[in-house]
């Protein structure tokens, strides 16, 4: 298994060994020019050029390599394959790359690798290592990461750290599917700290993003309005929305991780 704090490092010092490189590179390239312009053609320059020409395109190459390495993590990770999914995220993140996007998609892979084996804490510090990086042309990654970041904190029962990962994303323009994970963690937060009416404030709306989730979400979702209603004494409400949500799945399953909801199943 992949330490993380070793993963970390490699990971800042990988985008700091890219970054001088590629500086140099530019800069190589930048000065051979202006020598064959101004010396209208030098010999020496000339190869120069071509020689940086030729260690960009090979290293770009192997950057490619990298970036394949890591490619199918995702659908590994979703298929309970983790041993392959290590192996694959380790070397793409042991593997040089002239390129940010190939570590910080390789970390971020490591990130939802160690949430799916339920070890909060490390998926957590890998979120917010990545977060502490200027994304450039992966602004969009930000997105999935803090929300995964934020499910990290609820399980670890960091409220305060929920609040404030979900606070960066209240301005920001969500995918469908971002959309609906902000709005599970809305809703379980809201739960958390007691906040009964804010919770089903608007609650139609609410019941109907449940509806497009994926089963698990929408049945957890749907017990903790249900929750909410029979806290607000809406016997009716919570009646209801608790049946719908054992259609979907187990009440022992759904209290075996959330303690909170066991009230509707005494």
């Amino acid at each position: 298994m992949i330490p993380v704090d070793a993963a970390i490092s490699r990971f800042r010092r990988d985008l700091t060994i890219g970054t001088v490189l590629n500086g140099l590179l530019i800069f190589t390239a930048s000065a051979s020019l202006l020598t064959v312009l101004v010396a209208g053609g030098s010999a020496g320059a000339a190869i120069l050029m071509l020689a940086v020409g030729l260690l960009w395109m090979f290293l770009s190459y192997r950057s490619i390599q990298g970036s394949r390495l890591t490619a199918d993590s995702p659908l590994l990770i979703a298929t309970g394959r983790f041993d392959e999914a290590e192996n694959r995220i380790d070397a793409a993140l042991r593997s040089f790359s002239l390129f940010r996007t190939v570590k910080l998609i390789s970390l971020h892979h490591l990130a939802l690798l160690r949430h799916a084996q339920r070890r909060w804490q490390e998926s957590a510090r890998l979120c917010q290592a990545l977060l502490a990086q200027r994304m450039g042309a992966l602004q969009g990654l930000s997105k999935p990461n803090t929300l995964l970041l934020a499910d990290n904190l609820m399980h670890m029962g960091d409220l305060p750290g929920v609040y404030q990962a979900l606070s960066r994303l209240y301005q920001q323009r969500l995918n469908l599917s971002e959309a609906l994970t902000m709005e599970q963690l809305q809703v379980e937060y809201l739960a958390r700290i007691g906040a009964w009416d804010h919770l089903l404030a608007n609650v139609g709306a609410k019941i109907q993003l449940a509806e497009l989730m994926p089963s698990t979400q929408a049945a957890r979702t749907q017990a903790y309005l249900a929750l909410a209603a029979l806290k607000s004494g809406r016997s009716a409400l919570s009646n209801w929305l608790r049946r719908r949500a054992e259609l979907l799945v187990d009440p022992p399953d759904l209290t075996a991780n959330r303690p909170l909801l066991g009230e509707l199943w005494p």
